[in-house]
């Protein structure tokens, strides 16, 4: 476990230090587009922030390969090489497209490739745990196909829900820590050494993003781009097919005792199955929404709009801060809720908790339908924006006395024109009453 947090370290710090570089670096290049429609922020911020989380990756599996106990995974498995090739072509085409905006298509076939770089090297499904089944083998055409599409969902989904300051990094944070979790538990538990690769790239991926979070909350000084979003997402992904597609379950000898017993120790086993999908599910769901809105209207499902889930809660009332926020704890929820089932699946505790956690996740969406109504003794209490306004009239002697002159000098404006200080620029307002 040392070595793992000297690892999770030294990849933070890393990205950490070539952040500031790398912003300076954005500015120069010119890695600064226009603020478009579905933009949230006001003023143009570099990119191009992927290329610090590249480095840090490096530098996260150069200082692993040193390490006495971790060295072990580059001797045994060719998985890291794997990942690192894959992660190498996928940076360089969104580099590209932060600097020049490359097609979709392109970057769609660059995903692809890059995923089949990464099975031309070994790492790949092998086989699936089926519930009720068992373990089936899969050829080498329905390994190539079930890899290459959970790389390419995956990418996509991370791409996609990178919308607000320190969002996707910190989904993917969220989601890499409790993947750890359960990959360590396998490796350590049950002493299988396969799925020590994707504990690592775990750890890796954790420093990755704890790295880039202080340049990247709310105001960003900088932002990941597809080189970081891309880069991040095939991690993940890498992690999920390295400990669904090569740990036997076999290996676990949980086939022992009566068959309810068996069931319940089976959960381990189908949790590979499960935990790829929990750790993406809040940017799988926004993907495969974004897709059916985009069709229905009759547009490309790579057309970009401002109907993400983001997007919604802002809409809503939610301020940008507490809409990640929101965020962090669906993700955490899912991702954690799936984690403590896999450890004990026979304890109503934890779906007691998950159902009540879900209950606090559901009235936090909803609170700005409410308007709280704040006793006029607690208002000095509270924030400004949760007192009652009151118009209080200045008195006489302070109120000015405008001359006949100056009367016919004033001309009125009319309700609902823009341009007088910005408060008729959305339109007429009511006036407010005591």
């Amino acid at each position: 476990m040392r070595e793992y947090l000297l690892t999770l370290c030294i990849t933070a710090a890393v990205t950490y230090l070539l952040t500031g570089p790398v912003r300076k670096f954005a500015i120069v290049a010119g890695a600064m587009p226009e603020i478009r429609a579905r933009d949230v922020h006001r003023e143009p911020t570099p990119r191009l922030g992927g290329i610090a989380m590249f480095f840090g990756l490096c530098a996260g599996l150069l200082v692993a390969d040193h390490l006495t106990n971790l060295s072990e995974v580059f001797e045994k498995s060719n998985e890291p090489r794997a990942l690192l090739s894959g992660a190498a072509l996928i940076w360089l085409i969104g580099v590209l497209d932060d600097k020049f905006e490359i097609d979709a298509l392109i970057k769609l076939g660059g995903q692809m490739i890059a995923a089949g770089v990464m099975v031309m090297q070994g790492l790949t499904i092998l086989w699936l745990p089926v519930p009720g089944v068992g373990t089936v083998a899969l050829t080498q055409w329905q390994g190539t196909l079930l890899t290459v599409a959970l790389v390419v969902i995956t990418i996509n989904a991370v791409n996609f829900v990178d919308g607000l300051d320190g969002l996707a990094a910190g989904m993917v944070c969220i989601a890499s820590a409790a993947f750890f979790m359960y990959a360590y538990r396998i490796w350590y538990s049950y002493g299988i050494e396969a799925a020590a690769p994707a504990s690592l790239f775990a750890v890796v991926l954790m420093g990755m993003c704890l790295g880039f979070l202080p340049h990247n909350m709310h105001p960003a000084r900088i932002f990941m781009g597809d080189s970081g979003s891309m880069l991040i997402g095939l991690v993940l992904a890498a992690g999920a097919i390295s400990v669904t597609g090569q740990v036997d379950p076999d290996l676990m000898n949980l086939f022992t005792g009566s068959e309810r017993n068996s069931v319940h120790q089976m959960v381990p086993v189908y949790i590979p199955l499960l935990m790829p999908l929990t750790i993406i599910a809040i940017p799988a769901a926004d993907l495969i929404l974004a897709i059916v809105r985009r069709t229905w209207r009759g547009q490309s499902p790579f057309a970009a709009d401002r109907g993400h889930l983001h997007h919604r809660l802002l809409e809503i009332g939610h301020s940008h801060s507490r809409a990640v926020l929101i965020m962090y704890f669906w993700s955490a929820l899912i991702a954690f809720g799936a984690l403590g089932y896999s450890v004990n699946s026979a304890s109503m505790w934890i779906v007691l908790g998950v159902v009540l956690l879900s209950a606090l996740g559901l009235v936090l969406l909803l609170l700005p339908r409410f308007t709280p109504r704040t006793p006029l003794w607690a208002e000095h209490f509270v924030p400004p924006r949760y007192r009652r306004s009151r118009a209080v009239p200045p008195p006489e002697s302070e109120v000015p006395v405008e001359s006949p002159a100056e009367e016919e000098e004033r001309t009125p404006v009319a309700v609902g024109v823009s341009g007088v200080n910005g408060a008729t620029a959305v339109g007429s307002r009511s006036r407010f009453t005591r």
